[in-house]
This record gives C-alpha cells, structure tokens and sequence, in this order.
C-alpha cells in the first residue's frame, strides 16, 4: 500500500491539480498571501531619505546584514514596513524552546498536547513583539546616529519606527500562520523563500554585469553555474537521505483470525533539523552585528574592532556561524524528535527492533543511531552554510548563489511539493471510496 501511494503521489500532473478544487484553492491563497508579502517589502517607514539610505545599506551588504537584507527580499535595505522580516519571531521561538528545556512549567505544557502548544505559542508571540519593538527601537536610534538619513530625528521618529517595524513583524507572523492554515507549505519558509528568490534575477544580473565588465571570466561564471547546479543536487541528495531501523510486530489475532507478522522500518532523516540551523544561527548573529554596524566609527573602539572581526570571511564570523549552526542542529533535533516517546509507542502496539530489547534499551538504541547521522547531518549544514561565505569573500560571487540560500530555496520546495502530493494523494483516495460506494450501491 505505501508503494502505491508514493508511485500514485510521484506521478501526479497538472490536470490532476485543476480537478482538485480545495487544493487549488489552497494554491492561490498561498500566492495571494505572498503577493501581499512582497507589496510590503517596497513600503518605507516615514521620514527616510531614501537615497542616503542606500548609500549606507552599500556600505553594509558585506556582513551579515546583507545576508538578512537578502532574506527579507530587499526590505530591510529600503527600510520598509516588513524590514524586521519574520526574524523576531524565529528569534523568540529559540528563547522559548530553549526555556522549554530548562522549565518545568514549560515543559509540563508542553506535555499537555493542543492545549499546551497553543500556551506556548502565546508565549512566542508575546516574546515576538518584545523583541520586535527592542530591534526596532535600535534600528531608528541607529539611524539618527547615521546624519542625513533621518529628516526630524527625535522620539517621534522612534515611535513611529517601532510601532511601525513592529506592526509589519507581527502582521507578517499571522500571514506565515494563515498560508500554514489555508494555504500550502509553512508558512514562515514560504516568507522566507519568497524574500530569496526575489532576489535571484538581481543577483544574476550582477554575475552577468561582473563577466561584462571583465571582473570574472567566462570559465568563472560557468564554473559557479556548474558549481550551483552541483550544490542543489548535493542537497537534494541529503534532505531525502535517511536511515531506516528495522521494525518488527509479532503475530496477533484478531477474533478467529490470525495476523501474520510484519516487517516496518522507522525512517530518521540525516537532516531533521531542516533549514531552522541556519536561520537560529544568522538570527543570534545579528543582534550583536546590527548594533556594532551601526555604531560604526561613533562608538567605542572594541565596536569597531568587532564589526572587523564579524565581517563576512573573517575566522571569528566563520567560526561563531559554523559552531552555532552545529549545535541547533542537535538542539532543533532533540526538541522535533524524542527517542524514549518513539520507544514507548513501539512498545504500546507491540512492535519492537530485532535484537533490541523493547522500552529504555530500543530508546537507547534509536538514540544511539540519531546522535550518529545527526552529526553527520551537522557537518553537512555547517559545509553548505559557509560556502558562501568563502564564496563571497575570496571569490566576490554574489551572496545568492551560495549554499544557505540554496539550502533554504530547495527544503522549502521540496517541503512544499511533498504537501501538495499529499493533498493529491488524499484526492485520489477520496475519489477510489466515493467509486467504491457507487459500486456497492448499484450492486444492491
């Protein structure tokens, strides 16, 4: 049965999705929803000079604020309304997860199922807007700081700017939430996706205007074509790799009937983490960034000093991006996936590993296993991630063809499609029971 439904999912066309009315549905409420999305990223705050601006943002596109500014698709170099992009969100959802693990009382709802996510995901989104409204406040403080960029500085221009940042913050959390609910896909994935590609024919542009101009050669720029193809497909390789631990479930009887016994395995992907890695880590790495880019040349001396040292290719930025990377995969891991629950359920319906003692042996076991292809997992994040970073920094190729990018672009399609081959597949089974029905009726 599960190999016809994959072949049934894998095979589906366009005419199978134009007779799907609710997933069509789905499809153009998602599109709707970025479309609104991507209005906001050219809406300014008020009492910006736009021009200076841009000067500023050129000055600052090598560090990790240009890698930011490209996830939120340009908004936070025009200083739009969505310039906070969906960043204070993700950031308040590691603070939470991270108290989750260390509080009692978080963990207690976390282990009251519906009613306890929907406490904490309250508690995100309170944290979200303390956290907006604090990196908005730094950001109009640091604009004032800049000079021309500002054309009334004072607290008026700062409480404009927070309510306004914050505002775009939260509205665009209820949308990632409502392309979740109504649409196709995640809904905080799909906003950053839409910000990437976006910028994919500007950055493709400027490749081309950089071989124009003789800064690359042609072999330069077929070789980071070649080089980019090659990275997608490496990443499509590990995003379906997985491991499968064999899972057997003894004979049962059911009435007067006896079940044979089955063999199933238990998949654990080599990367469960997914894209989160890389988005907590950049995400940590801006606050201290934003604070030491902006105070540039006005501040202490050690600012300085540490806006050099966190400058895109230098060791310390590689390093505090690769370590952090590193450890919210085995973090993000654990949260998504507990062993001794997996077990427990084995154990409940009667299904166990060969060899392996059932309960706290199997949860060993399954930990064992996890720990191993998540470091493997890790490993692969942190050489994906920091390839653009090497990229950019000896090579001078545009940010966008590096590996986070990429990363992100590819898990959030694949993540994507899979849903819409769910949907699909849910579709066609419908449609074999409503046939079904009709059979048995007429044969009556």
């Amino acid at each position: 049965m599960a190999s016809a439904a994959e072949q049934l999912a894998a095979n589906f066309n366009f005419s199978a999705i134009a007779r799907a009315e609710e997933l069509k549905k789905r499809i153009w409420f998602t599109l709707a929803a970025l479309i609104v999305y991507r209005l906001g990223t050219y809406i300014p705050i008020p009492g910006i000079d736009a021009l200076e601006l841009s000067r500023l943002v050129q000055q600052q596109s090598t560090g990790i604020l240009g890698f930011v500014n490209s996830l939120s698709g340009g908004a936070l170099g025009r200083m739009a309304v969505f310039a906070l992009n969906i960043m204070p969100y993700i950031s308040a959802s590691i603070i939470i997860q991270l108290m989750t693990t260390v509080s009692p009382q978080l963990q207690q709802l976390k282990k009251e199922g519906e009613t306890g996510r929907k406490k904490i995901n309250q508690y995100t989104r309170y944290g979200t807007v303390i956290l907006a409204a604090l990196q908005a406040y730094g950001i109009a403080v640091g604009l004032e700081a800049q000079g021309n960029i500002v054309h009334d500085p004072g607290w008026f221009f700062r409480f404009s700017t927070v309510v306004t940042l914050t505002g775009g913050t939260v509205f665009l959390m209820w949308l990632g939430e409502q392309i979740t609910q109504r649409g196709v896909g995640n809904g905080i994935s799909l906003i950053i996706y839409a910000g990437i590609v976006a910028g994919l024919p500007l950055a493709i542009a400027q490749l081309l205007e950089l071989g124009r101009t003789g800064q690359l050669s042609t072999f330069a720029i077929i070789g980071i074509i070649v080089m980019s193809l090659a990275v997608i497909a490496f990443i499509v390789f590990m995003e379906r790799a997985q491991r499968r631990i064999p899972i057997q479930y003894p004979r049962r009887q059911q009435g007067n009937r006896v079940m044979q016994g089955q063999m199933s395995h238990l998949p654990l992907k080599l990367n469960t983490a997914g894209v989160i890695p890389p988005i907590f880590a950049s995400s940590l790495l801006l606050v201290p960034v934003t604070v030491a880019n902006f105070m540039q040349g006005q501040g202490p001396e050690w600012l300085t000093y540490v806006t050099t040292l966190l400058g895109r290719g230098q060791p310390l930025f590689l390093f505090l991006y690769g370590a952090l990377i590193f450890f919210f995969t085995f973090f993000y891991t654990a949260i998504m996936f507990d062993p001794k629950e997996v077990a427990e359920n084995l154990k409940k319906y009667g299904g166990f590993i060969p060899g392996i003692r059932p309960g706290e042996k199997t949860a060993e076991y399954i930990d064992y296993v996890l720990t191993r292809i998540t470091f493997i997992g890790a490993i692969y994040l942190v050489f994906i991630c920091l390839l653009p970073e090497f990229l950019t920094a000896y090579a001078g190729v545009p940010f966008y063809f590096g590996g986070t990018s990429l990363l992100i672009v590819v898990s959030v399609t694949m993540d994507t499609v899979a849903q819409i081959q769910g949907h699909l597949l849910a579709q066609q089974y419908e449609g074999l029971v409503k046939k079904t029905k009709l059979r048995g009726k007429r044969k009556r």
